[in-house]
């Protein structure tokens, strides 16, 4: 297109997603203009001027390869400032020490199985109490509330029966009683779903998942909604040190490039497959957002661009899922999801162990439920695998 003929809006919209993820502002190395950010493989820094110290003096506290990715995640995400941690629970345990002991969290309840133990076994241990509520429902939510409230902590889709939580309802009503709001939104990304742009304070991520999409970064990211909480995070996370190290800051950086090309071809495999499992007699239900019957899909819709990869199916028993996971050729059988590679996961051995089995039913997490993550393998080798591992000799 001739650059004269662009209307006046041509000019100054916002470039599409896909172009923000290859020309996010920081993508060139200033120095010396490599179209790939260098590793700045240093653990501390010279004073050329003791009177005017340097912008980075020790990794802990900055480092340049490990901030282009901190500004990468938050210019997706629309947030001011970004984190970068050593693991995805990293990123949500210093969410959570944000809050201090005799402080009260309303938090999802069908929640990933590792945020459960912490708020569990550690934050308990530390006065800060947890109630779990099913946040499909706002009239639970607001019932929870008490005087010592502080946060809601909401998973949507919830890993691993993919509820639905209305984020724009939970943050107004939270932000009415000056409650800090935090999404968890490994599942989606931000190429799906914007927490920030839906009032919500701070955003988190397993990077290790859609971020990285190739199973070899383990990470965590954070990005909060305004300065305030930006210096609030920056001081716990220089003070706790578990920062993301540069060598896996750097594969997040590469590996994020591709995320939409990948997170379209995926979802597009778990449409295919979330309808292929809901025809089957021998599958007793199915958790995918794109089902029509999904509950909260109108919902999810208003909030999400799109479904993601991530479809949970029930196969009725613990022994018919066991034996499922023991027959398929294709998915990696693993803990973890989001990567190139189909992942097939058992949440009741896997990401929910840490749950007890009681609460776990009680959440919907039986011992017949496993989790596909769809990778970019055909569909068709995935469905022709699945239905060999699924039927009865």
């Amino acid at each position: 297109m001739n650059k004269d003929r662009l209307t006046d809006k041509q000019k100054t919209a916002e470039p599409e997603f896909a172009t923000r993820l290859i020309h996010f502002g920081s993508e060139l190395c200033k120095q010396t203009g490599a179209a790939s950010i260098p590793i700045y493989q240093a653990s501390t820094f010279h004073h050329f001027d003791i009177h005017n110290p340097p912008e980075f003096d020790y990794s802990r506290s900055g480092n340049p390869t490990r901030q282009v990715l901190e500004e990468y995640i938050a210019a997706l995400e629309g947030g001011c400032r970004g984190f970068a941690f050593s693991s995805g629970m990293a990123a949500i345990s210093a969410a959570f020490f944000m809050l201090s002991a005799g402080d009260h969290v309303i938090c999802t309840e069908d929640v990933y199985g590792g945020t459960y133990r912490l708020l569990t076994t550690i934050l308990n241990r530390m006065n800060i109490e947890t109630t779990f509520v099913d946040m499909t429902d706002l009239d639970q939510v607001k019932a929870a509330l008490r005087p010592n409230t502080k946060a809601v902590y909401i998973e949507t889709p919830s890993n691993p029966t993919l509820k639905i939580t209305d984020i724009p309802a939970v943050a107004t009503w939270a932000k009415s009683h000056g409650l800090l709001t935090m999404v968890d939104n490994t599942f989606m990304t931000p190429y799906h779903q914007k927490p920030v742009e839906l009032g919500v304070d701070i955003v988190l991520h397993s990077a290790t998942k859609f971020l990285g999409g190739h199973s070899d970064v383990l990470g965590g990211l954070a990005v909060v909604a305004n300065e305030q909480l930006g210096t609030e995070l920056k001081q716990i996370q220089n003070g706790l040190g578990n920062v993301l190290g540069v060598q896996d800051s750097w594969l997040l950086i590469r590996g994020m490039k591709t995320l939409q090309a990948r997170m379209e071809a995926s979802e597009r495999g778990a449409i295919r497959l979330a309808n292929w499992l809901a025809g089957r007699a021998d599958v007793e239900k199915v958790y995918y957002p794109g089902l029509p019957n999904h509950p909260g899909r109108d919902i999810h819709e208003k909030q999400s661009r799109g479904y993601g990869a991530v479809v949970s199916f029930d196969v009725g028993s613990g022994d018919k899922a066991k034996r499922l996971l023991s027959r398929v050729r294709i998915p990696i059988v693993a803990v973890s999801l989001g990567a190139v590679e189909s992942i097939l996961s058992y949440p009741a051995m896997m990401s929910h162990a840490a749950m007890p089995r009681e609460v776990r039913l009680e959440r919907g997490i039986t011992d017949g439920l496993v989790r596909y993550s769809v990778g970019l393998e055909a569909v068709e080798d995935i469905i022709t695998d699945l239905e060999q591992a699924l039927d009865t000799d």
